[in-house]
C-alpha cells in the first residue's frame, strides 16, 4: 500500500496510540517496511517520537476502523494502561534507543560518550539475564527488515560477549567488543535493510558499499569522539580474515577481538530470515562455522556458550513433544525447555516446562516442522519478568 492517500502519518494518530496498550494497527516506515506489528506495544514518548522521525505511517483503513470503535464506545481521551514493563520492553525498546544513538553517529562530535554508555547499559542487560538475551537473538517473531541493522547489531553483540567470557576474556575486552558489535555497520544501516528485503542477490553498488563500509564506520566513530584504538581497529578488521581474502585491507593477520566478532557476525547473520533465504537451523550454522575456523579456539567457544540447544531453538522430545529452549543446561547440554505442542504435534495453549535431564524428555533433535510455532512469545515460556 503505497498511496499516499491510504497512509497517515503515526503523528496524526497519537491519539489512537496508548503507552503499554497493544496498537490498533502495524506501523510502517517510509519504504513501507513492518516497524511494529499490529497488537505490539509503544513503552514511552521518546519510542513514539523516534517512530515520528523516521517517517512512520499507519493504514487509513485501520485508522478509520479504531476511531469509529472507540466513538462508538463512547471513548475519547487515552486510558492510561496498568501493565507493568516486562524485561521484554526493555529489549524491544533498546532497539530504538540504538537507533536514536547511532542516528547520530558522524554527524555530532562528542556523539561517543552517548554510545559508551548504550553499550554499558546493553553489557548490563545480557548480565541481567544471558538466557533471555539468547531468546532474544534466536526468535525471530516477525520479520522487520527495516531493523535488520538494529537487531542484528544488539544480538551480534549478546553472542560475542557471551563467547569473549566463556575464553576467559577480561571485563575491558568484553566491553570492547560488545562496542565494537554495536557500531561495525553504522555506516550501512539503511543498506542492511535494503539488503534484507530484497528477494535478488546484492548489485555490484550493493557489493562495494558492502566491501567499504568498515573504513567509513571506522572515519563516523572518530568523527564522533571515538579515540579507543581497541575498539576502531575491531571495527576496521571485522571482516578480516587470516587467509588474507578478508576486507577491507586484505590482512592476513587479525586481531583477537576482530576475529570473534567476526565469527559471531557469521553465525548472527546466518540464522537471520533474509526475503532471499530462510534461516539456517542453529546447530548447522555452528558446524559451519566450526569446519570454516578449522576447529579453532574461536568457533569452539561460541559454541560452547550457546549450547547444541541454546534458548530460543525449536527441539522435538523423546516424548514426541515440541518444544522451545528457555534455559541453557550445564556445559551446553540438557536445556531447559517449555512446551508448544501434545505428543501427537498439536499446539496447546498451556505452556508446561520440562527438564530434558530427564530420560523421557530428552531432545532427540531441532524440530523440523517449524511452521506452527514461528511465533513464540517470550512472555508464554519466561512468565513476567519485570524490567
Amino acid at each position: 500500500m503505497n498511496n499516499a492517500v491510504d497512509r497517515v502519518a503515526l503523528d496524526q494518530a497519537r491519539d489512537l496510540i496508548q503507552l503499554g496498550v497493544p496498537l490498533p494497527f502495524r506501523v510502517l516506515d517510509a519504504e513501507g517496511r513492518l516497524l511494529l506489528a499490529q497488537g505490539q506495544m509503544l513503552g514511552s514518548d521518546a519510542q513514539l517520537e523516534m517512530l515520528v522521525e523516521r517517517g512512520a505511517w499507519v493504514e487509513r483503513q485501520h485508522v478509520d476502523s479504531a476511531r469509529a470503535a472507540r466513538g462508538a464506545a463512547g471513548q475519547s481521551g487515552a486510558v492510561p494502561s496498568t501493565r507493568r514493563r516486562t524485561l521484554f520492553d526493555t529489549w524491544e525498546h533498546r532497539i530504538w534507543e540504538l537507533d536514536a544513538v547511532l542516528r547520530k553517529v558522524g554527524r555530532h562530535d562528542g556523539v561517543g560518550g552517548a554510545v559508551v554508555a548504550f553499550c554499558d547499559e546493553q553489557l548490563a542487560l545480557i548480565d541481567r539475564d544471558a538466557n533471555v538475551a539468547l531468546f532474544m537473538a534466536l526468535r525471530h517473531p516477525d520479520q522487520r527488515f527495516a531493523l535488520y541493522a538494529l537487531t542484528h547489531g544488539l544480538h551480534t553483540a549478546t553472542v560475542a560477549v557471551l563467547a569473549a567470557r566463556q575464553i576467559g576474556w577480561d571485563a575491558a575486552k568484553v566491553r570492547c567488543i560488545a562496542r565494537a558489535a554495536l557500531t561495525m555497520n553504522v555506516s550501512i544501516l539503511e543498506l542492511h535493510a535494503q539488503m534484507a528485503e530484497q528477494d535478488t542477490p546484492p548489485t555490484t553498488k550493493q557489493m562495494d558499499q558492502i566491501r567499504s563500509h568498515p573504513l567509513r564506520s571506522l572515519k563516523m566513530l572518530r568523527d564522533s569522539g571515538v579515540a579507543d584504538a581497541d575498539w576502531l581497529d575491531a571495527v576496521l578488521s571485522h571482516h578480516e580474515h587470516a587467509d588474507g581474502k578478508g576486507y577491507p585491507r586484505g590482512l592476513s593477520e587479525v586481531g583477537e577481538v576482530a576475529t570473534l566478532l567476526r565469527a559471531a557476525d557469521v553465525f548472527m547473520a546466518k540464522i537471520s530470515p533474509r526475503a532471499l533465504r530462510p534461516a539456517l537451523l542453529p546447530q548447522v550454522a555452528a558446524r559451519q562455522l566450526f569446519q570454516q575456523d578449522g576447529g579453532g579456539a574461536v568457533a569452539a567457544a561460541l559454541i560452547r556458550s550457546l549450547g547444541v540447544y541454546p534458548p530460543g531453538d525449536l527441539v522435538l522430545l523423546r516424548s514426541g513433544e515440541a518444544a522451545v529452549v528457555t534455559r541453557r543446561g550445564l556445559n551446553g547440554g540438557a536445556p531447559k525447555v517449555a512446551v508448544l505442542s501434545d505428543r501427537h504435534g498439536r499446539p496447546v495453549a498451556a505452556t508446561t516446562a520440562r527438564d530434558t535431564a530427564q530420560p523421557e524428555f530428552a531432545i532427540t533433535g531441532p524440530l523440523v516442522e517449524r511452521a506452527a510455532f514461528i511465533r513464540v512469545l517470550p512472555e508464554r515460556v519466561f512468565g513476567l519478568i519485570d524490567s
